[in-house]
């Protein structure tokens, strides 16, 4: 039941759990794990009615990155939150807790199925941007901070453009992790604003870091082009035009218009 790199995880076949139970294996001198952090893990996952992995990630011998919040399984969250960084920590997942009855095909999880995972609590992920600030470019508008410092919105300024043409990339805090490379996993904070001084349509603050896969067709042009090569660690403003935006078709109930063009503060937090 285990790779070269898996730690050998035995389940006998037929287990069950009524409710999701946290043995911790080795414990960890890191922070506390709370609701809404994004961790990096490694992780195996047992089926145990079969008693078979189906799932590992220590083979690649790169942790993942997950955020225990909203749309994450609700055993993982009550598995782990109140764990530390550094824990090895056995978690069993009865079906309520994982895929319910719908189960999963893709690993052969059924609805009666409970699941046994081995978690491994590498690191927490930062909550934000950190270092010396750099000023924007007169041309653009200001950003604004909250109270708790962190990006807000983007206000007038007397200098400012009132319109841009094109992808511009301007870095507020440098990182000092490795450069994103497309098909990772970004995790990110962010705001967004109609050009220059518009509405916000979207920001993450409020809510948790978003992650994403970087070069995807899921995302607009302008995210690709900008953030692949940043640093990990950086805060970057980024301004797209309509073309590398949404053109002429918005999504459907947002605060953008046709033909607008979008300015962003991204906090790159995490790629894996």
């Amino acid at each position: 039941m285990s790779s070269a790199k898996t730690p050998k995880v035995t389940v006998d076949k037929g287990f069950k759990a009524t409710k999701t139970t946290s043995r911790v294996v080795k414990k960890g001198g890191g922070e506390e794990v709370a609701s809404g952090d994004s961790i990096k893990i490694s992780l195996a996952g047992v089926n145990g009615t079969t008693g078979k992995q189906f799932d590992s990630t220590y083979a690649t011998g790169k942790p993942v990155t997950l955020t225990l919040g909203q749309g994450m399984l609700p055993g993982f969250v009550k598995g782990l939150v109140g764990q530390k960084i550094g824990s090895r920590v056995l978690v069993a997942i009865p079906p309520k807790d994982g895929f319910g009855d719908q189960g999963q095909s893709t690993y052969n999880i059924k609805k009666n199925d409970t699941m046994v995972f081995l978690f491994d609590l590498v690191a927490k992920v930062p909550t934000e941007a950190t270092g010396a600030s750099k000023s924007l470019p007169k041309d653009l508008p200001k950003l604004k901070l909250d109270a708790d410092k962190h990006p807000a919105e983007f206000v007038k300024t007397e200098t400012m453009d009132k319109k841009k043409s094109k992808i511009s990339t301007d870095v507020v805090i440098e990182g000092k992790g490795d450069k994103v490379k497309s098909g990772q996993t970004l995790t990110v904070q962010y705001v967004g604003q109609v050009y220059p001084t518009g509405a916000v349509f979207d920001e993450s603050w409020s809510k948790q870091p978003v992650p994403f896969q970087i070069g995807g067709d899921g995302l607009i042009k302008c995210w690709n082009e900008t953030l692949i090569g940043q640093k990990v660690g950086s805060r970057v403003v980024i301004v797209c035009p309509p073309d590398t935006a949404y053109g002429n078709k918005p999504p459907a109930g947002s605060k953008i218009g046709k033909g607008d063009t979008l300015i962003f503060a991204v906090d790159l937090l995490d790629a894996s």
